[in-house]
């Protein structure tokens, strides 16, 4: 897939630490309009924090980060969530409200001061819910949700902001198989139709199917980035996790399989 040539998303020299540890180190990056980027590492890497940096959540220790060629500080808040999305790695609901309610959030940035929905932000809901698969549940209560429904839900409700950027902590958390290709297959068609997506996975297999570029995330303040096809082989996945990783054939492709 041609990639384009519009940065979303950009930063440089970008360092993240935790006390007495440095987990990234100058990272430079750009995510293009209509790049699909996964993010890949073992727990405790950074991914979350590097996402929740990127999004302007926490500050970064150095380095500067650009959202549509303008630095993300010299951005309102209200701008910011115009034009970027984050996907938390968890959501809660503490108070009861229906599905419909809980999804239309995701349009306040659209909706002035003083304004109330229009029908046609309605429908981008309703729409959002229909592409997760929870169309019918829009007068439930959320807290009658499952956990798997519960993640639809916050999926659905970040479409609903459509904001051109979207950053997303483990979309697939508590998906069955089904539904994790489901919501991927949402977030490429959205990269290939000209938004940006940068997502951290757990599951390689899933990065290789559907990411046009992966970054990889040590933990020691390293770092790689590079299309797919070049940075997801063996010998870099074994080292990335600390574990045996092999290829195995199937079908027109190769799987990659923890064997240690």
């Amino acid at each position: 897939m041609a990639v384009g040539e519009i940065t979303n998303l950009s930063c440089e020299n970008l360092t993240i630490s935790v006390p007495g540890r440095r987990l990234i180190d100058s990272l430079k990056i750009e995510v293009v309009k209509g790049e699909f980027i996964a993010v890949l590492g073992p727990n405790g890497v950074g991914k979350s924090l590097a996402l929740h940096t990127l999004a302007g959540i926490r500050p970064a220790e150095t380095g500067s980060i650009k959202l549509n060629g303008k630095n993300l500080d010299e951005h309102s808040r209200h701008q910011i969530s115009l034009n970027l999305a984050l996907l938390p790695q968890y959501t809660e609901d503490i108070f009861p409200a229906t599905v419909l309610d809980t999804v239309m959030i995701g349009r306040h940035p659209h909706i002035g001061r003083f304004q109330w929905e229009t029908p046609a932000d309605r429908e981008i809901a309703e729409d959002s819910l229909r592409q997760v698969d929870l169309g019918d549940f829009r007068d439930r209560d959320v807290l009658t949700l499952s956990g798997g429904e519960r993640r639809r839900l916050a999926v659905a409700q970040i479409l609903t902001q459509s904001p051109g950027t979207y950053l997303l902590d483990e979309p697939t958390n508590h998906l069955d198989p089904q539904h994790q290709l489901d919501v991927l297959k949402i977030f490429r068609q959205k990269s290939d139709a000209g938004d940006a997506v940068l997502a951290s996975l757990h599951d390689v297999n899933l990065a290789a199917r559907f990411a046009d570029r992966c970054l990889l995330l040590y933990g020691d303040g390293r770092w790689e980035i590079g299309l797919t096809g070049d940075v997801l082989t063996c010998e870099a996945l074994s080292e990335l996790y600390a574990t045996a990783i092999e290829s195995v054939p199937w079908r027109d492709t190769n799987l990659f399989v923890a064997s240690g």
